[in-house]
């Protein structure tokens, strides 16, 4: 049986279900990892919670077939490397949800009554009970940016609050928002309207940094920011710079690595634990049990539904992963971000009919920032069904003779009130090539870099004053592609530009021409 390490302080449980099992099984979590690693270099899975597992580690092991992180997030593994290597990657999602949510309402509840520092004056003998005034969590705003897991459960028990929640999450759907108790809306509106504000996103390229200084200014003055998801989706500098003058009450649980030493946000953070969202016996035993049980599973019946860094089948080209990724991007782009999509459905044409299910999960990464690209086609399929979005893929006419291409369809709204738009694309000389965008046909546009979208009604001098707006900034125009839609009197102007295009810059962009959408879109590829 194979031999399995867990360097890590988990629950015996784990290794006591392995050990029956037949598996040599070794627990240590108090030995460095890296000691333990030359010790049993020869182990075949290896299970860790937030443990680093780079490529020196996956290279110190070269019997490694399987890594399981007890938990979530797997920020702290690189799956590509993994992959490389021929290593998959599991974590355990929703075992330590419950505790994470938990401590969400335990430190909103401590803020609001003054909990720890009311403590200390009293253990040290005074009696300031005038000075520590507090609120009530009942009848407040509670803002919640990601309605995955951790999200779905504090609006669960905050409900006993009869609070009134809003929530940000690009994939859940309206009809499931609105069977949670849930209003949707922007990011901007939580900040300017909630009295307590949760994150639950991951650290990604997209989000890093997200939560910054022009989202602090926009929260109403006392306001409750609470973090335990990832340190770099918060701008401490910027935090920094506001927190004063909008009496901010900073929570904070996670840090840019977990050991001992100063914390750069010690002087912002109101309330600061050391990483304790998962931190319970009951979170640490449904992890134990979880990463065993799919260890077993893998080992024993070749059960891989929580692998979360799957190779591509023979056969498809990776770039056509990248392509229906950049399809479904700039498609919710176009429809605005904050529209979260009822259904989604597709048509791939050629021999890509045959990859279908393998690009399913680039289209719904594109929307949702906590689900993987390198995740399965079963847990792309899952996540669209928990977020009460209909994925339909459509069947083909390849007497059309658009080769190997595909088209990606967003719907909006519900009713009468549905709102569509699509994009086309294909590869082209190994470069990913969008060729339709909602009714402008033709575009030929390759969607690596930084770009401009304007639609406008079709009239002359329309691209000459965007790129004099563009130019007055030092905004450098690389290429413009503008289809025209004769039957609908529209245009569409496509400016590729050398850096990103500010926001402030596109509403004045829009405001100038009369457009009716004007939006900036990035695809690193």
């Amino acid at each position: 049986m194979p031999k399995v390490l867990i360097p890590t302080k988990l629950d015996k449980f784990a290794a006591d279900l392995l050990t029956q099992r037949g598996y040599e099984t070794i627990l240590d979590g108090t030995t460095a990892m890296e000691e333990l690693i030359k010790q049993h270099s020869d182990a075949e899975a290896l299970i860790v919670r937030s443990e680093k597992v780079g490529p020196e580690v996956i290279d110190a092991m070269p019997n490694l077939k399987l890594v399981v992180r007890a938990g979530a997030g797997y920020n702290t593994i690189d799956i590509k490397y993994a992959r490389k290597r021929g290593v998959d990657v599991m974590n355990t999602p929703g075992a330590n949800s419950n505790a994470v949510a938990e401590e969400v309402v335990a430190m909103i509840l401590a803020a609001y009554r003054h909990v720890l520092p009311a403590d200390a004056s009293t253990r040290a003998g005074d009696w300031e009970k005038s000075k520590f005034m507090g609120h009530e969590l009942t009848g407040k705003t509670v803002g919640i940016l990601g309605l995955g897991h951790i999200g779905n459960l504090v609006v669960k028990r905050l409900s006993g609050f009869d609070v009134k929640v809003l929530g940000y999450d690009p994939m859940l759907s309206p009809a499931l928002a609105e069977k949670i108790g849930v209003e949707l809306c922007s990011v901007e509106k939580i900040f300017s309207e909630a009295d307590c504000i949760t994150l639950h996103i991951p650290e990604n390229d997209e989000t890093r940094g997200m939560i910054s200084r022009r989202f602090f200014e926009m929260m109403k003055p006392g306001a409750i920011l609470v973090n335990c998801a990832r340190a770099g989706i918060i701008n401490e500098e910027d935090l920094r710079a506001v927190k004063a003058t909008k009496k901010i009450v900073y929570c904070n649980d996670v840090y840019p690595k977990d050991a001992a030493g100063p914390k750069s946000v010690a002087d912002v953070a109101d309330i600061m634990l050391p990483h304790l969202g998962a931190n319970t016996y009951e979170a640490n035993f449904n992890a134990a049990k979880r990463a065993a049980e799919q260890t077993i599973s893998y080992f024993e019946q070749g059960v891989t539904n929580c692998v979360v860094n799957k190779a591509l089948p023979d056969g498809l080209d990776a770039g056509y992963q990248k392509l229906a990724y950049a399809l479904t991007a700039l498609t919710h782009a176009y429809l605005g971000d904050t529209n979260n999509p009822t259904r989604i459905e597709t048509s791939f044409y050629g021999k890509l009919a045959d990859y279908a299910k393998w690009l399913i999960p680039p289209v719904v990464a594109a929307i949702a920032k906590d689900f993987a690209v390198e995740q399965g086609p079963k847990e792309a399929e899952q996540y669209l069904c928990d977020s009460g979005v209909e994925l339909i893929n459509r069947m083909v006419d390849n007497s059309k003779n658009y080769g190997e291409s595909m088209t990606i369809d967003l719907f909006v709204g519900t009713g009468d009130a549905i709102v569509k738009a699509g994009a086309r694309g294909t590869i082209a000389e190994n470069t990913v090539m969008i060729s339709r965008l909602d009714n402008f046909d033709k575009l030929y546009f390759d969607p690596a870099g930084h770009h401009l979208f304007v639609e406008y009604a079709d009239e002359p001098g329309v691209i000459g004053r965007i790129a004099g707006i563009l130019g007055e900034k030092n905004i450098n125009i690389i290429d413009i592609r503008a289809p025209q839609n004769l039957k609908i009197g529209r245009s569409l102007s496509v400016i590729t530009t050398n850096v990103e295009v500010p926001e402030m810059l596109v509403a004045k962009i829009k405001e100038a021409v009369n457009a009716t959408k004007a939006f900036s879109f990035t695809f690193l590829g």
